[in-house]
């Protein structure tokens, strides 16, 4: 089966994980204290905010037709109200150099990263963040959605319900019994790890900083997608030609035995199917998709005796990405799909290449059966910062030498672009 000359195949990055010196940012401030929760600053990163041109090309090169990147809104606002021209004018040359060069352009206008001042003012369990992303997210379409097409609000919406699920997982496994909500008792290093940060955002109480990755209650958890809601509507009103959706980090969740299903179930709904009413007036759903979780009698089994894991400790199955957009087309049959997020952590290229390969032809089996997905975006085209793991995590197409900021194409990235040019 051969995907259609429109079919998206691309990459993806975000912009705190590869632009640099995201100065205004409520990472940067993170990474910055003395007893960092990050293993290592992001600092110039691998410096794509200057070699943007350089990494579009070398995409064209290949034979991809699309690339997912985010605009960081603390570059765009780095002082509440204040937005600063240069940088609108930094990003519609990114844009212009993808049109230049054959690259559809998948903007997300947040991918974790808030600017500080945001998190000063409450962060993402206020009511006021939905204005404030609302105008934001209005104030760049106005300057450059005359150059866009595909717009995803807000990047994995429901992470921080997932990390509230894992946090308090591990608290149990430490011996603290966990509660629901924001005022669970944690470890008293924990604590104190808290109380530097939120000094750093000039809030008394460690509690109330929200970030987007802090674990979310469900007030805040709903928030979000009303933001996502005041943003898409507001955009559609500037600029109607916009496709506007939001993503989601969804896993292959399954069943190990009869008597399993209803934890598996009860998974899914908080992964899924509990955002549907907030996806009525989208114009796409972008699917994220890394690996499975099987759940048994104690709740997630670790991965099966030899199985391959990734460097971020995630069994390798790229059978999960079919499985996950089969069970998506199922719940809202009329909405495209696109997968803007799938791939694999790993020194083995070779690993990367055969990763990509299987999930590609759970991707052309969805699409034989009907399921329109629209495009496949690799994450990630470059090497880049994980977050709190720091540089140690290769997910990319493409290796930096950060002493350098020198690429060194891998032979996954021909890979990724052979299979459109061949399939066309």
């Amino acid at each position: 089966m051969a995907f259609t000359s429109d079919f998206l195949m691309g990459a993806a990055t975000a912009a705190h994980q590869v632009e640099g010196n995201n100065i205004h940012s409520d990472f940067w401030a993170m990474e910055q204290l003395e007893h960092s929760s990050f293993t290592e600053p992001s600092l110039d990163c691998v410096d794509h905010y200057n070699a943007y041109e350089q990494d579009i090309k070398l995409m064209a090169g290949a034979g991809l037709n699309a690339y997912r990147f985010s605009i960081e809104w603390a570059r765009i606002e780095p002082v509440q109200g204040h937005y600063d021209e240069a940088e609108i004018e930094h990003y519609r040359k990114v844009l212009e150099c993808c049109r230049d060069n054959g690259i559809t352009p998948v903007v997300t206008m947040h991918h974790f990263s808030s600017p500080k001042w945001l998190i000063s003012a409450g962060g993402w369990e206020a009511e006021s963040t939905i204005g404030y992303f609302k105008d934001y997210c209005v104030y760049v379409v106005s300057r450059l959605g005359d150059l866009m097409g595909y717009v995803c609000t807000i990047n994995e919406a429901n992470m921080g319900l997932q990390l509230a699920t894992i946090i308090q997982r591990m608290l149990k496994q430490m011996g603290v019994t966990p509660q629901v909500g924001m005022n669970m008792p944690l470890p008293e290093t924990i604590m104190a790890q808290m109380a530097q940060t939120a000094a750093a955002f000039g809030i008394a109480d460690p509690r109330e900083v929200h970030t987007f990755l802090s674990q979310r209650t469900k007030e805040g958890d709903a928030l979000i997608m009303r933001a996502h809601e005041a943003a898409r509507d507001a955009m559609k009103t500037v600029c109607p030609h916009l496709k506007i959706g939001v993503t989601l980090s969804l896993h292959d969740i399954q069943s190990q035995a009869d008597g399993e299903e209803a934890a598996a179930a009860r998974a899914w709904e908080e992964e899924f199917t509990h955002y549907l009413p907030y996806l009525k007036k989208d114009d796409f759903f972008g699917v994220q998709n890394y690996t499975r979780e099987v759940y048994g009698a104690t709740g997630i089994e670790p991965a099966p005796a030899g199985a391959l894991l990734t460097q971020m400790g995630y069994e390798v199955y790229p059978q999960a990405l079919e499985a996950v957009i089969r069970r998506v087309h199922e719940a809202i049959p009329a909405l495209p799909l696109l997968v803007t997020e799938n791939g694999l952590a790993t020194s083995d290229d070779y690993q990367r290449v055969t990763f990509i390969e299987q999930a590609l032809n759970g991707v052309k089996a969805c699409i034989a059966d009907g399921i329109p997905v629209q495009g496949y975006l690799y994450w990630s085209l470059l090497d880049n910062f994980e977050w709190q793991k720091g540089f140690s995590m290769t997910f990319g197409l493409v290796a930096v030498d950060r002493t350098t900021q020198t690429r060194s194409v891998k032979p996954s990235l021909s890979f990724l672009g052979a299979q459109r040019k061949e399939e066309i």
